[in-house]
């Protein structure tokens, strides 16, 4: 099929990459001429796992262009996917949508091809059918179900995945104007991920309230976990891992996500979480849970930052591994480890940061506040303390010797419980979800 994809970020890109790559004819747009340039040159315009190697083997099945009349002229349906950003009240603001949607309305003008308008981009319950439909046909002098289709489609997917998350979906989310809308995009994702992924076609409105409540669900799973993991850390014996595992076996449970660990972070879950509070509010319903999602998650920095402050001597130097919000990308939005170092350099802490994809963007948001070092090995020997942030498997492969370096022994808050047996034999390691009852008794006894 003939396919637009406006918007070439974190998201879109991938998404055009994948599509070309099973087969579809894809014209990708953008405004910023440099992500144009990167995929009509061949290269991936941002970084995210196997990207290149599908933009390599899409060819010339895929291209870009500025011009939107160009694209939407050319194809069948067109796959919106740019920021919707948080507004003032929590909830997420339309202008970029509506404003690529726009753009199409005013390219279909006067020519009479059937076209799906799709929007990806994750919007309130209720945008798709109030102003983002408006502004559709009021640009195109079109009705939508007549000769327009307008479907709701989010992708769930996480950035450090994409190209997986996209090829293997556990189901494909329609919201339709109708079903010959709804068809076409079912037809798309059919030559893309096959026929046996389940799909479950709805209005727009139960489509988007279907989306922000799946990514709320699994918040509300990610600080159940975490809750427990506390839990275990004050009773002698306990073992989150034990609990969680045991948990995810009950088929009405199930193990995703189910990891007591550090918080969620990230360009969605803590976003989502918020706006669906947000939401309920403004509708004069209650969301208790997930403010109470929202408390838990916001408490796992300040855990680290206490375990790190009874190990530690004052102003020691504390190594801060994994920058990024999980492992596997650039992105550091609501890092956990982000905010872990802030509070450290708070806490009159020298703090050594050092991430494998990074430390970049962590540099740039925590600026000459810490010393960058990489790679990991040289920043856990330069170090006091070693905090691990991130479950990434640089970090579970970093050589024993390096945690004696120098033949100081060093402390190892292991929030992902990573590090194996034989580096506790050389350094002393404090790991999060297991009982800490003697830490807190030395506390106690020190006090």
């Amino acid at each position: 099929m003939r396919i637009a994809v406006i918007g070439l970020g974190k998201l879109g890109s991938p998404l055009a990459a994948v599509l070309a790559d099973t087969g579809h004819q894809v014209i990708g747009v953008d405004l910023n001429p440099a992500a144009v340039g990167a995929i009509n040159s061949g290269r991936a315009p941002v970084a995210e796992p196997d990207l290149q190697q599908r933009i390599e083997s899409a060819g010339r099945r895929l291209r870009a262009t500025t011009n939107f009349a160009e694209a939407i002229a050319e194809t069948d349906i067109s796959f919106v996917i740019v920021p919707t950003p948080t507004g003032p009240d929590g909830t997420f603001t339309n202008r970029y949508v509506v404003d690529a949607v726009r753009r199409i309305g005013a390219a279909l003008r006067g020519g009479d091809h059937y076209h799906v308008v799709n929007i990806t981009s994750t919007v309130m319950p209720g945008a798709t059918g109030g102003e983002i439909r408006a502004a559709l046909e009021q640009e195109s002098g079109r009705v939508v179900g007549r000769n327009l289709g307008l479907t709701y489609n989010p992708e769930f997917i996480a950035l450090g995945s994409v190209v997986r998350d996209l090829l293997h979906p556990d189901m494909l989310l329609i919201g339709q104007s109708d079903h010959r809308a709804g068809d076409v995009l079912e037809a798309v994702y059919r030559q893309t991920v096959g026929h046996d992924v389940p799909v479950q076609r709805m209005n727009w409105v139960n489509a988007e309230i279907t989306k922000i409540a799946i990514n709320t669900f699994v918040t509300t799973k990610i600080s159940y976990a975490n809750m427990l993991a506390e839990i275990c850390e004050n009773l002698p014996d306990a073992d989150v891992d034990m609990v969680t595992t045991a948990l995810g076996k009950d088929s009405r449970i199930g193990g995703k996500y189910l990891k007591g660990a550090l918080g969620y972070g990230g360009p969605c879950f803590p976003r989502d979480n918020v706006a669906f509070a947000a939401m309920a509010r403004q509708l004069g319903a209650a969301a208790d849970i997930a403010v109470a999602t929202d408390a838990v998650n916001h408490r796992q920095v300040d855990r680290v930052v206490r375990l790190v402050s009874r190990a530690a001597s004052p102003g020691a130097a504390v190594a801060v591994l994994g920058l990024a919000y999980k492992p596997d990308t650039p992105v550091v939005e609501e890092s956990q480890g982000v905010m872990i170092a802030r509070r450290l350099v708070e806490a009159g802490f020298e703090v050594i940061i050092t991430d494998p994809w990074a430390m970049d963007g962590a540099a740039a948001v925590l600026g000459d506040t810490v010393v960058a070092i990489s790679p990991a090995e040289a920043a856990v020997a330069a170090a006091e303390v070693v905090v691990i942030a991130t479950p990434a498997r640089a970090f579970a492969e970093i050589a024993p010797d390096a945690f004696a370096e120098g033949g100081r022994r060093r402390v190892v808050v292991d929030c992902w419980r990573l590090v194996p047996e034989s580096v506790a034999r050389i350094a002393t390691v404090i790991r999060l979800g297991r009982s800490l009852t003697s830490l807190n008794a030395d506390a106690a006894a020190s006090a």
